[in-house]
């Protein structure tokens, strides 16, 4: 910053009033200096003159309240300087003041006016002087000019200021709509999770009672039979409070919705990318684990939308999609071989906030973001207690379970 950038700064954070008393006290500096200074052969200055002088700068003071009027009485004072006999080109700084503030603090009609009044007031007062070319009042013409020259720059000033404050208004409104827009969006996913979460508990809830009931027909013929149902009672019991619990927050009345998708449809969708020429690479470890619904859902739809992200975004050939599953949780890695591209910023990215609204209502942890030297990796890990256990206390025989929809028939 420049030391006129500093001066500049300094000056716009004073007071309003102090501004005023600091642009008089450099008029009158400049003014006072040109008034007591006269030619040879021209009057003098007198008590008149300094009278005048005294007004021009006392109505400076109130400039930004009545700026018309002080105009009015600064411009008389510059034309009695004139009739008077005075001459000086710093004798109408005070007018060129004044002319300015009517037009930095007014409107284009004002302008417009003040303009034309005062420049043929200006081409008056030159015409009355004489055209004496050893007084700078002697050319009318360019007398009439130059009170346009500080209303025009002012003029400028008040634009460049309207368009500024235009401009901070506008990216505001923006702003604001995008939030208003990714809060939408966020209520928009919440409810799409909230429909899908609900089909599976009920489907969860159904298996439980299919489950007690074959348990209390077996209970007294075929106690070991009785005995493993309710080890799947307890195990789809489980994962419905845990369901419960982590969607009760974003729950609302939704209409029947279709089955979720699971990670067994995740070949079909891997081929669907396929076809638009991204060749992708899935690993899932187990190759046949099988999670709560909720988690099979989350994670399906976030390798969806990262494999969308990937046709969408990034320009890549190849994206890796793996899946290991462990007693506990799900880790899901999604990485393309595209360009460099910088982290979406806070507030951008609709995706990935449905990705991050999924993955915190199953009570996981979401990361993403660009992998050096090109590429992009999204990262999940899910919870997936009592899932694996529920599997491996799965009755055996010719009838198999679905944990989800209960016996098959």
């Amino acid at each position: 910053m420049t030391t006129f950038d500093r001066l500049a700064a300094r000056a716009r954070a004073l007071p309003p009033l102090a501004a005023d008393l600091l642009v008089v006290a450099v008029v009158g500096l400049f003014t006072g200096s040109d008034l007591a200074v006269n030619d040879l052969g021209y009057r003098q200055a007198d008590a008149l003159s300094w009278a005048l002088f005294a007004v021009s700068l006392a109505a400076l003071v109130v400039r930004r309240r009545r700026p018309v009027p002080v105009a009015c009485v600064t411009g008389a004072a510059c034309a009695g300087w004139a009739l008077y006999g005075h001459i000086g080109e710093l004798l109408n700084l005070p007018v060129i003041v004044a002319l300015y503030t009517v037009a930095v603090l007014g409107d284009r009609r004002r302008t417009l006016w003040t303009g034309v009044t005062a420049a043929v007031v200006s081409g008056v007062v030159a015409l009355i002087v004489g055209r004496d070319v050893v007084n700078p009042q002697g050319l009318p013409v360019l007398e009439m000019i130059w009170p346009l020259v500080p209303l025009l720059l002012g003029e400028a000033v008040r634009t460049r200021r309207e368009l500024l404050a235009e401009y901070a208004a506008r990216a505001e409104r923006a702003e604001a709509e995008r939030e208003r827009e990714a809060a939408r969006r966020v209520r928009q996913e919440r409810v799409r999770v909230a429909r899908e979460i609900h089909d599976i508990l009920a489907h969860t809830v159904s298996a439980m009672t299919v489950q007690a009931g074959v348990a209390l027909d077996a209970l007294d013929t075929a106690p070991e039979v009785s005995r493993r149902a309710m080890t799947q009672v307890r195990a789809s019991g489980k994962e419905a409070v845990r369901e419960l619990r982590a969607t009760l927050s974003v729950l609302r009345e939704t209409e029947p919705t279709a089955p979720a998708p699971r990670l067994d449809e995740l070949p079909g969708l891997a081929e669907g990318v396929e076809a638009g020429g991204v060749r992708v690479t899935l690993r899932r470890e187990p190759s046949g684990g099988a999670y709560p619904g909720v988690v099979e859902t989350t994670a399906y739809r976030i390798v969806q939308e990262a494999l969308t992200n990937v046709v969408k975004h990034s320009g890549a050939e190849r994206v890796a999609v793996s899946l290991t599953g462990a007693d506990t949780r799900l880790e899901i890695e999604i990485v393309d071989d595209g360009p460099p591209r910088p982290e979406p910023a806070t507030g951008e990215g609709y995706g990935l906030i449905g990705m991050r609204e999924r993955v915190l209502a199953v009570g996981g942890t979401l990361t993403y973001g660009p992998v050096p030297g090109g590429g992009f990796r999204v990262h999940a890990v899910l919870p997936t207690e009592g899932a694996l256990s529920w599997r491996h206390g799965a009755p055996k025989g010719g009838r198999g379970h679905d944990r989800t929809r209960g016996p098959r028939r």
